[in-house]
């Protein structure tokens, strides 16, 4: 059993992929399992004893998208994996009224707007913060954005760079509030994704919308899914991040130019497979 950061890089004996794989700052993350989860227990182990005892394991996938991990854990635990399918919720035509939303959108041209939401859980540090907004001005394209104030903050405004807000003007528009994400998705304007790749957000963005995606993954299942996307399916592109897992505005606006530019090969790729 692999308890080591550089140990849990490698992937184990039959591990269907060789590029759904962590990072070993990332592995770094995945330690937590190890430790003491209850009396005398680690994590791990209270997990294996679940699913080494169980009759059956259900996954909420499908086998198109995720079979062979699926079939490494069927063939691991010698139990039978029952598919659920991804379980999304049913598109709503609800119009986007509250907080301005609608009206915003409905100014730019059509597949123009970047759209970036974080979920509900995720709150950056205010430097990461900072570098996510200046790689969305230095795209020169429009952008929603929905985040909790950072780290240390009481709000978002707070938290923004010097001048920022002037130079952006209209072009941007910030919110720290639920937002209908499926609905803005969906909307005309909006042409590109931003997300943390939360397993809800994933589902969405492939079956539901056809938006170019960009992968900005934070927690650690996070960072498979987004794997998964880049490098199974080839759906979307993950932005770089340095050896301690930061991203820079650099790197933010080098992954949505990539998807977002009409003669990009990449983009047209992603874009094509995103439609199968």
């Amino acid at each position: 059993m692999a308890s080591t950061a550089a140990e849990l890089v490698k992937p184990p004996p039959g591990y269907p992929s060789t590029t759904v794989v962590l990072r070993e700052c990332e592995a770094k993350l995945l330690s937590f399992v190890f430790h003491e989860y209850g009396k005398g227990v680690t994590f791990y182990e209270r997990v294996k004893k679940g699913m080494t005892r169980c009759d059956a394991i259900a996954m909420k996938t499908c086998r198109e998208i995720e079979g062979n991990f699926c079939d490494y854990i069927s063939t691991q635990f010698e139990k039978p994996v029952l598919y659920t399918g991804p379980v999304i919720s049913e598109p709503k035509k609800e119009p986007l009224e509250e907080h301005g939303i609608s009206n915003w959108l409905e100014k730019f041209e059509p597949r123009s707007v970047v759209f970036c939401a974080f979920g509900s859980q995720l709150i950056l540090e205010k430097k990461q913060f900072q570098e996510l907004v200046l790689g969305f001005e230095l795209t020169e394209l429009p952008f929603l954005l929905v985040v909790k104030p950072p780290q240390g903050t009481n709000s978002v405004e707070e938290a923004l760079p010097e001048g920022f807000k002037e130079r952006v003007q209209e072009k941007g528009l910030i919110l720290d509030c639920w937002v209908p994400q499926l609905e803005i998705l969906r909307h005309k304007s909006v042409g590109c994704f931003v997300t943390h790749c939360g397993y809800g957000s994933m589902w969405e963005s492939l079956a539901l919308c056809d938006c170019q995606l960009v992968l900005l993954p934070r927690p650690i299942d996070h960072i498979f899914n987004a794997r998964l996307m880049e490098k199974q399916l080839k759906v979307g592109v993950e932005v770089e991040k340095d050896e301690n897992d930061l991203f820079t505005k650099e790197n933010l606006f080098k992954a949505v130019k990539c998807v977002m530019d009409k003669d990009s090969q990449i983009g047209c790729l992603v874009k094509k497979n995103h439609m199968k």
